[in-house]
């Protein structure tokens, strides 16, 4: 399949374009490498991946060293004229969309970088899309839509009306701006609501990196809720097998839908929304705990309230997408946090 990947020098997005890559689809990546966080993170990855960085900087389309069926592009998704020309020219078979403004906390501050990137891109992509008769879009959700919501385990046929962040609320928005498009132009589209995901070449603005760095620089870490925060933390392998295994499965749409009791996970149109998760929330000093003992040593506690826009847990129930598409998370956290601790300690050259 030709597949576009937006998002590429993003975590969960470098690691779906190789995993495409490396089963032999032709993968075109697509990143505007914004400042958010550390650029050269964003660039090592595209690095690994075989993306040199003075032709990305550069803005051209780059042949990866690594993968001969992957190209890397530098670009906008609210530039509409390029996007567009994009597809124009590259004919893309599927789309896989994992680009966005990501975080909660910056939502609150940063708020109008979310509207132009999550609600603005994302429209621009749904329309190239159904312009270029594209055959599936997957795109990426978050747990944070779930919100207020305290039913555990959060189950996609529960009500999201109550985000507590503008981040949550983009993304929720993104799943009623797909199914409208599912329904007037049969665009077949899958939305993946995202879990906590962690392992190396992570993001710098989730726990496990502040934590580690911390720790390590002997700085006391900030423990919010005082400690009673649950999340079900997802190992980025089972994000992207799981990913990718959504992705070769458009959805056609439910015969059986009943729209004077609607399941809001599905539709009579092609439209499908899945929890993507570990299916086993993990304490947050629990948590902890694996890293002091991945270091080797023990992390000085501040113990805080909880943050606004913060959730006190979160649990995937993913019984859908392990019925649909033998979605098989097994990467336990101890063993995952001591994959991103040996990655880190070599990125970073700490001996």
């Amino acid at each position: 399949m030709k597949i576009l990947v937006t998002g590429t020098a993003g975590f969960i997005g470098s690691f779906t374009a190789a995993g495409l890559a490396e089963r032999g689809d032709a993968v075109v990546g697509l990143d505007n490498i914004n400042d958010y966080y550390d650029v050269n993170l964003k660039y090592g990855r595209l690095e690994r991946d075989g993306i040199a960085r003075s032709a990305a900087e550069a803005g051209k389309t780059v042949q990866s060293t690594k993968y001969p069926n992957y190209r890397f592009i530098r670009m906008r998704l609210e530039d509409r004229e390029s996007l567009e020309r994009l597809f124009m020219d590259e004919g893309f078979e599927m789309v896989c969309h994992l680009a966005a403004q990501a975080g909660v906390r910056y939502s609150i501050t940063n708020p109008h970088a979310y509207i132009e990137s999550n609600i603005m891109g994302f429209q621009n992509l749904l329309e190239s899309c159904r312009n270029h008769s594209v055959e599936h879009l997957v795109y990426a959700s978050s747990s944070s839509v779930y919100g207020l919501n305290e039913n555990y385990p959060f189950s996609t046929r529960d009500n999201v009306d109550h985000p507590i962040s503008l981040y949550a609320a983009t993304k929720k928005s993104n799943e009623l701006m797909a199914h409208t498009y599912s329904h007037l132009y049969n665009l077949p589209t899958t939305g993946l609501r995202y879990f906590t995901v962690y392992g190396p070449w992570g993001r710098p603005d989730m726990a496990l990196f502040i934590f580690t760095k911390a720790i390590l620089e002997d700085r006391p870490i900030d423990v919010y809720n005082h400690g009673k925060m649950k999340r079900d933390f997802t190992y980025i392998d089972d994000i992207v097998t799981g990913t990718i295994k959504a992705l070769d499965r458009p959805p056609k749409g439910d015969p059986d839908w009943d729209g004077q009791d609607p399941d809001p996970s599905g539709s009579r149109a092609p439209y499908r929304i899945y929890n993507i998760g570990n299916n086993s929330p993990v304490g947050l000093m629990d948590f902890i705990e694996a890293i002091e003992k991945a270091l080797g040593k023990e992390a000085e506690k501040r113990f805080l309230p909880m943050q606004p826009g913060d959730v006190p847990a979160t649990w995937a129930d993913v019984n859908d997408l392990v019925r649909d598409a033998e979605y098989a998370p097994s990467v336990p956290v101890r063993e995952g946090v001591d994959r991103f601790i040996k990655w880190y300690m070599d990125f970073f050259s700490i001996h």
